[in-house]
């Protein structure tokens, strides 16, 4: 067996375990290799009762204090008993279907209970918790278990003893860092690093392993990068989009005036695309600084030139929505403009009519998904080409888009702001325009930062707002619920919210593991206020426009970093009402407070962004991915900006050569 080997020829994997790791995309041996873990269980030293209440996951040394107790409700018998920890202060805990514990524990016996924390005030109890005796817990502290990310069906235990089972057989993967790279650097090889990041045992074996990867998953990207800035340098600009009047007096008759940074962002486009050179370009604008009206007019200026236009979105529901907002301002201005929508869910008759009209250049600006870039598509005359949020495509699908024409000009916009000494070394081929104003007409964002006993408040003021006609988000770190994982998650927490909120309030989830189709159905049904509070986990940080939507509630806060939490607080304060950012911390850290107060106080994105870059460290990589800046498996850019400089210095001193193929831009 090799990593070229299939998943379903491994002892054990039979077609219908297979077809599960189908689902995520796993197909051969390799593939499982590389399906790193999202998560580890992590046994840490236990806390105080005092310090578990303001938690939602706990581990909790304690003397069992009372008798235990079997309530029946319906169907269910719960056992409950108190413990009390070396402080003196009591808990509650509670399990399901358990009265055999009625006969196994008794006061005076002392146990570590781990589990989580539900309730409020006063009545905050552990339910269902894991229990073990003092040495056995002692014995686990530091450990790390795996947890991946699943399909219905499959488990981690199913997905890490298939893992296990393909390097006990040695199942080796080719190591594209050479000897010399991983001398200067301090670097174990691919195969000890794969395992040590599958099972890493202890926090050591992880941080080693995990640096590895993380180089490997840079090092490859700026090759790529490198190798892309070598082509461009050369490249005759052969779509010369010269300045059109009709452009200012566009400009001079939209109902706002545009900021300084707009204008001065549109001045370095123009004299891109009138230079001597192919544009290649990105723009960089937080979040509500105007970026698709800046689009807009550089596509409206192609237009007027004779050239076509193109603009790719990461999802349909947004691609759509740009179309929309194009076709209103067309319609509203007047203007001479043939706009299409593509996507992969139209039918084929209707992507055969837009095929039709895009290679006879009947149309001026072709908005759509990947469905662009698909062998079908015929563009004539194809003069500039933008992709919005530029961090969900790979390079490939880039290069694919712009060679659909004769070396198009290429803009690129992105709403991450990540500070500009790593976006140098990221966008390596790329010149900057940084966006770093917000219009006039924009009302801050009002933040707070509480802990789990504001809740209810949170809840009734997300009533109120509703009530007043406005929407709401809140946001979990996990689909479902996990034993493992202390925090929120999606799926329960919305039947959870549909009880504390009145039956008139329509609650729905979202999350990844939903189909295109259906996260695009509940987002247009959000936009329409069919639906009034979105549960959803970070897939809306790139998501539709919702102006009325004025409250966004998220939960673990501190499981994210300040960047990804500016990101998310983005989907509210998009329109004329006052917008809110509830920040729920669960911990009891410091550190933690420290970091969301950042946010508490700021709505600048560079500066967010830059004390992101300043606070990471090791500590941070436990939870749920900190930022989707890049679609790299492991690298952060924040908390791994040390490691990708290193990898960026590596590069610079490495030939092109063959393999390098990058994993994501």
């Amino acid at each position: 067996m090799d990593s070229g080997s299939l998943i379903m020829d491994m002892k054990g994997i039979g077609p219908k375990t297979n077809a599960l790791f189908g689902k995520l995309g796993l197909r051969t041996v390799g593939d499982l290799l590389e399906y790193y873990p999202r998560e580890y269980d992590r046994f840490q030293e236990p806390v105080s009762a005092a310090q578990a209440r303001v938690m939602d996951f706990a581990a909790v040394k304690g003397m069992i204090v009372t008798n235990p107790s079997v309530k029946k409700v319906k169907t269910l018998q719960i056992v409950s008993m108190q413990i009390r920890d070396d402080n003196g202060d009591q808990m509650k805990v509670t399990w399901f279907n358990m009265p055999f514990l009625c006969k196994t524990m008794h006061p005076g016996m002392h146990y570590v209970f781990r589990g989580r924390i539900k309730g409020y005030g006063a009545d905050r109890q552990m339910e269902q918790p894991q229990y073990f005796t003092l040495a056995q817990y002692e014995s686990l502290v530091g450990s790390m278990q795996p947890i991946y990310g699943l399909t219905k069906g499959l488990t981690s235990k199913m997905i890490s003893k298939a893992v296990r089972q393909a390097l006990e057989q040695g199942v080796r993967l080719r190591d594209p860092l050479d000897v010399s790279v991983r001398e200067a650097y301090g670097l174990m090889e691919k195969q000890e690093a794969v395992a040590g990041i599958h099972f890493p045992g202890k926090q050591e074996m992880f941080l080693e392993a995990r640096k590895r990867l993380v180089f490997e998953e840079f090092y490859c990207f700026l090759l790529g990068v490198r190798q892309m800035k070598a082509q461009m340098a050369s490249q005759e600009n052969h779509f010369v989009i010269t300045p059109k009047r009709e452009v200012e007096e566009l400009i001079q008759r939209l109902p706002y005036a545009l900021t300084k940074a707009q204008r001065r962002t549109l001045q370095e486009i123009q004299a891109d695309m009138t230079g001597p050179g192919v544009m290649n370009r990105l723009v960089q604008g937080d979040v509500g600084s105007g970026k698709t009206i800046v689009a807009f007019l550089a596509l409206y200026q192609a237009a007027l030139c004779g050239y076509q236009g193109v603009m790719m979105a990461p999802t349909e529901v947004l691609a759509r929505q740009h179309y929309q907002s194009f076709c209103r301002l067309v319609e509203e201005q007047g203007l001479m403009l043939t706009i299409e929508l593509l996507t992969g869910s139209m039918t084929a008759s209707q992507k055969r009519k837009v095929y039709e009209k895009t290679a006879s250049h009947q149309v001026d600006i072709v908005i759509g998904t990947h469905a662009l870039i698909q062998e079908n598509v015929h563009y004539q005359d194809l003069g500039l080409v933008i992709t919005d949020e530029q961090h969900r495509f790979g390079v490939r699908q880039r290069e694919a888009l712009k060679n659909k024409g004769q070396l198009p000009h290429v803009l690129v916009m992105s709403a991450t702001p990540i500070p500009r000494t790593l976006a140098i070394i990221l966008y390596g081929d790329l010149d900057i325009s940084v966006m770093d104003e917000l219009p006039a007409s924009r009302l801050p964002i009002k933040n707070c930062v509480v802990d789990i006993n504001y809740r209810p408040n949170a809840y009734a003021f997300i009533q109120k707002q509703v009530e007043a006609g406005r929407q709401a988000y809140v946001i979990c770190p996990m689909v479902e619920e996990s034993e493992a994982m202390d925090a929120e998650d999606v799926v329960t927490y919305s039947r959870k919210l549909t009880g504390e909120l009145p039956p008139s309030i329509r609650v729905a989830y979202l999350h990844g593991k939903l189909s295109n189709q259906e996260k695009d159905r509940i987002m247009e049904a959000f936009a329409a206020n069919e639906i009034q509070v979105l549960v959803s986990t970070t897939v809306i940080e790139v998501g539709i426009d919702v102006p009325n939507a004025t409250v966004i509630m998220i939960e673990n806060a501190e499981r994210f970093g300040l960047a990804q939490l500016h990101q998310l607080r983005g989907r509210v304060g998009r329109g004329a009402h006052q917008s809110y950012c509830i920040l729920v911390n669960t911990s009891s850290s410091r550190e933690s407070q420290k970091r969301l107060e950042i946010l508490n106080h700021s709505n600048d994105g560079f500066f967010i962004a830059s004390e992101d870059l300043k606070l990471r460290g090791p500590g941070e990589f436990f939870g749920v991915r900190q930022s989707g800046e890049l679609a790299f498996k492991l690298g952060d850019v924040y908390t791994d900006a040390e490691i990708l400089r290193e990898a960026s210095e590596a590069a610079k001193k490495t030939e092109a050569v063959d393999w390098a193929i990058p994993v994501s831009m």
